[in-house]
């Protein structure tokens, strides 16, 4: 599955432009998503020298991520757009309705809504 990830807010604290401390378990979640095959796009309004900023903080980090405010390849060349908003199967983002549940919470939907997935596609 393709799965935008927020990153102020939700993978670090909110503390734009600042960049804030890792939240609890966003890295281990992270990084086990991407290495079961998810492809991981990192979804935010930072830009310019705070888009650099957050861009080096996920790489020395060690955070694993496929693109960042980018659709996956093949959907832009599937629908012959690269539209500004990413293209994913979920979105994980602190403003979500509810707030942000915190990722041990968003490890358990992504693997209940995985499953649904995995069985459409059969």
């Amino acid at each position: 599955m393709i799965i935008a990830i927020d990153f102020d807010g939700t993978i670090v604290e909110n503390k734009f432009p600042e960049i804030g401390t890792l939240l609890p378990k966003a890295k281990e979640v992270i990084n086990s998503l991407y290495d079961t095959g998810h492809y991981i796009i990192i979804w935010t309004c930072r830009c310019d020298l705070h888009l650099t900023s957050a861009v080096n903080f996920l790489l020395n980090n060690d955070i694993k991520f496929h693109r960042i405010n980018d659709n996956e390849p093949t959907n832009t060349a599937k629908y012959n757009s690269n539209s500004r908003k990413v293209y994913a199967h979920m979105y994980i983002d602190d403003k979500n309705v509810g707030g942000f549940p915190g990722w041990n919470k968003c490890k358990e939907e992504i693997e209940r809504v995985e499953a649904e997935y995995n069985n459409l596609k059969k």
